[in-house]
C-alpha cells in the first residue's frame, strides 16, 4: 500500500509539473511579453517601443507547443509561411518548440522566425549544454525552410532564425544574465566585408533569471524575475507588471498568471515535502552507518552480524557494505 501511495504521489507531482510548465509557456506567449524579450535581446528591435513590436512586428498568434501538432494540420495547403510547433523529418526524431512565431524586422520588413523555450530544469543544466540544443533548433528551423520558404538552390530566400531560452532556475554564476551567440565575420587573411544578411542567419539567446527582488538594473530581467518568481502572489505580480511596465491586464492574461502562480505553489510544496522526505531518509542512513562502524570497531563482530543486530533490512545490506568499503 505504501508503494502504491508513493507511485500515486509521483504521478500527481509529474502531472502538476506538466500543467505548471504549460502555464508558463502560455504566459510567455503573450505578445507584450514576447515584445519585451525581443526589444532587450535582439538588435533589430532595440529602438522600438514594446507596444509597437507587439502590434506591428509579431505576425499572427504565437503558437504554444503544449501538445503534438500533426504537420498535415498545420500546413494543409503546403504554401510558404506554414509554421508549426514541431519539426519532423524522415530520419530524425520529432522536436517540440515551446513558443514559435514569425516576426517582421522594422528596417527591411523581412520575415524572421523565432522560437522561445522555457528551460525550467534545475540550475539551467539538464545534463547537456542548452546552447548546443539552441543551435540545433536553429539548424532545424533553417533546414525546414527548404521547400517552404525557398525551392531548389534559391538560398537567398532563407529567413533568419532565433532560439531564445528563458532559464527559470539558473546556476548562481549565470543568474541575471543575457547572453547571445551568433555568427560573426572573422577575417583571417585580408579584409573582406560580406553583407551580414548573407551569414548572420541564426542566433541563440540565453536569458538566465535570478531571484525576485534582486534589484537588477535591467527591465527584462526584472520583469521576468517577478513574473516567474515565487515570492509574490498573483495579485502582487499583476499590480507590479501593470504599474511599472504598463502591461495590460486582460482577463485572459490575469487568468493565466493566476493559474501559473497556483500551480507554482503546488509544485513548490511538493518539492519541499520531497526534500524533507529525502532528508529523513538520508539522515537515517547516515545514522545507521555510524552505528554500524562503531559496532564493528568496538565488538569485532562481522559486518553481517552487526547489520542483523541493528535490524538493517536484507534488501539494503549490499548498499551499506559498499559504503563501508568506501569509508575504509
Amino acid at each position: 500500500m505504501e508503494q502504491e501511495t508513493t507511485i500515486s504521489e509521483s504521478i500527481d507531482a509529474v502531472a502538476e509539473k506538466v500543467r505548471y510548465d504549460a502555464a508558463c509557456k502560455r504566459v510567455l506567449a503573450e505578445k507584450i511579453i514576447l515584445a519585451w524579450i525581443m526589444k532587450e535581446s535582439l538588435d533589430e528591435y532595440r529602438d522600438c517601443d514594446v507596444n509597437e513590436i507587439a502590434a506591428r512586428y509579431i505576425e499572427g498568434e504565437p503558437q504554444v507547443g503544449t501538445v503534438l501538432v500533426s504537420p498535415d494540420e498545420t500546413n494543409t495547403d503546403g504554401r510558404i509561411h506554414g509554421i508549426s510547433t514541431e519539426d519532423t523529418s524522415l530520419t530524425e526524431s520529432k522536436s517540440i518548440y515551446d513558443v514559435r512565431f514569425l516576426a517582421l524586422t522594422p528596417d527591411t520588413g523581412e520575415q524572421v522566425r523565432l522560437i522561445i523555450n522555457v528551460e525550467a530544469q534545475d540550475r539551467s543544466n539538464p545534463g547537456y549544454a542548452v546552447t548546443k540544443r539552441g543551435i540545433y533548433y536553429c539548424g532545424r528551423m533553417i533546414s525546414a525552410q527548404h521547400g517552404v520558404e525557398f525551392l531548389h538552390s534559391d538560398y537567398d530566400q532563407i529567413k533568419k532564425v532565433y532560439s531564445i531560452w528563458v532559464c527559470l532556475n539558473s546556476a548562481e554564476e549565470r543568474e541575471n544574465t543575457i547572453t547571445r551567440y551568433s555568427i560573426r565575420e572573422d577575417n583571417l587573411v585580408g579584409s573582406v566585408k560580406e553583407d551580414p544578411r548573407n551569414y548572420d542567419l541564426l542566433s541563440v539567446v540565453m536569458i538566465c533569471l535570478g531571484r525576485e527582488q534582486s534589484g537588477i538594473d535591467n527591465a527584462l530581467l526584472d520583469m521576468l524575475n517577478v513574473l516567474f518568481g515565487t515570492e509574490s502572489d498573483a495579485e502582487r505580480k499583476k499590480a507590479y507588471l501593470k504599474d511599472k511596465y504598463a502591461i495590460p491586464m486582460t482577463r485572459e492574461f490575469e487568468t493565466e498568471v493566476s493559474e501559473m502562480c497556483n500551480l507554482s505553489e503546488g509544485v513548490e510544496r511538493r518539492g519541499i515535502a520531497k526534500g524533507k522526505a529525502e532528508g529523513r531518509t538520508e539522515g537515517r542512513t547516515e545514522g545507521l552507518m555510524e552505528a554500524l562502524q562503531n559496532l564493528i570497531r568496538n565488538t569485532g563482530w562481522t559486518v553481517e552480524k552487526a547489520m542483523e543486530t541493528l535490524g538493517i533490512p536484507s534488501s539494503e545490506r549490499t548498499n551499506y557494505e559498499k559504503q563501508l568499503n568506501l569509508r575504509q
